[in-house]
């Protein structure tokens, strides 16, 4: 399966040390050599790269590890095709437009007849069924909503929707609209919230360590979402089959 790669922070921070553990196993550690992506917002716009080609070995990788971009939210994804031909319009994450702002989308599993789920404003461009299963959700909430809702509501329905598609495969997916970060685990995911005091983490994949104190102030929040975990000296919490957490400024909110 692919693996999925969430932050969500209360200041602009950089996902450089996370994101390079998660590209070696993009053909180097792991099998996920199908191509990748990530996303990462500045406000309501979100800043997307994608790549065909194995993360381990990827040019447009090395530059977003070089060049230490911050944001408060992203989501990044390593693939490993098993519906969808390997291509640039198949690698996740996704993005579409709704209420002025862009909203990203990735996902791992497989979603059994979710194509015969009909699309209407949004259509994909691609040929996975992760991208049916996110227009199809993006259509949903359009359609329930013209306008933002009080955010209980909207994290209610995005619940419900995660559920339902769930019942019909294998459904992790991370979800951001600009605001919250969405993450539903089906079968498999771990998060980890790193506050003060900040301390020394070691990348599973790599060996590389960093002291946290050395680039964060005492005021500052940043959990971590990952399919598999991504360091070997940190606590990560596991997330049971079909729990579903809301993030927002590094905090839990549902």
């Amino acid at each position: 399966m692919c693996e999925l790669l969430g932050m969500s922070a209360n200041v602009p921070t950089d996902v450089c040390f996370s994101f390079t553990g998660l590209m070696r196993r993009g053909g180097e550690t792991g099998p996920h050599q199908d191509g990748w992506g990530i996303g990462l917002y500045e406000d309501k716009a979100c800043r997307t790269f994608h790549d065909p080609n194995p993360g381990a070995w990827s040019e447009v990788a090395k530059l977003i590890q070089d060049y230490a971009m911050k944001s408060k939210h992203v989501i990044a994804h390593i693939r490993k095709a098993n519906r969808g031909k390997v291509c640039l319009a198949n690698t996740h994450p996704f993005t579409r437009e709704l209420w002025g702002s862009t909203w990203l989308f990735a996902h791992n599993g497989q979603l059994k007849g979710i194509k015969t789920r009909p699309l209407q404003f949004y259509q994909t461009v691609g040929t996975t069924d992760s991208e049916h299963a996110f227009c199809w959700m993006m259509d949903r909430i359009r359609k329930r909503f013209k306008q933002r809702p009080p955010e209980k509501e909207l994290i209610d329905y995005v619940k419900r929707l995660a559920i339902e598609l769930d019942k019909t495969g294998v459904f992790n997916f991370m979800l951001c609209d600009s605001k919250n970060l969405y993450a539903y685990c089906s079968t498999r995911m771990s998060w980890i919230t790193r506050k003060h005091p900040f301390g020394k983490a070691r990348l599973i994949d790599t060996g590389n360590t960093i002291d946290f104190s050395q680039y964060t102030t005492p005021r500052d929040v940043v959990t971590m979402v990952a399919s598999m975990k991504l360091t070997d000296n940190e606590t990560w919490i596991d997330m049971e089959k079909g729990e579903f957490l809301v993030f927002r400024n590094g905090k839990i909110v549902n």
